[in-house]
């Protein structure tokens, strides 16, 4: 699972060949969500709060870039970074 970002603790990470619709891994410690980068909305899983405001944020920030890695990753190609929240 390739990570695209990594800020204050916060894994990002994409599948390849992954299902619809499009969307992202985040992880933090025990906790793991999907997002769905459309709709910057938790799928499945679960973040705590504070962590999941700024994944939620980050999302609207980088959009564009998110849906680009996904159609690279969904396709198996590889994906780029993607700037942190700082």
């Amino acid at each position: 699972m390739p990570e695209v970002s990594n800020f204050y603790g916060i894994r990002i990470c994409f599948y390849y060949l992954d299902h619809n619709p499009p969307h992202f891994h985040a992880e933090y410690g025990d906790y793991t969500a999907l997002v769905d980068i459309n709709e910057g909305a938790v799928i499945r899983g679960q973040l705590p709060g504070k962590q999941l405001k700024l994944v939620l944020a980050w999302c609207e920030i980088h959009r564009e870039e998110l849906l680009q890695n996904w159609e690279r990753a969904k396709g198996g190609s590889p994906v780029q970074p993607i700037n942190p929240l700082i």
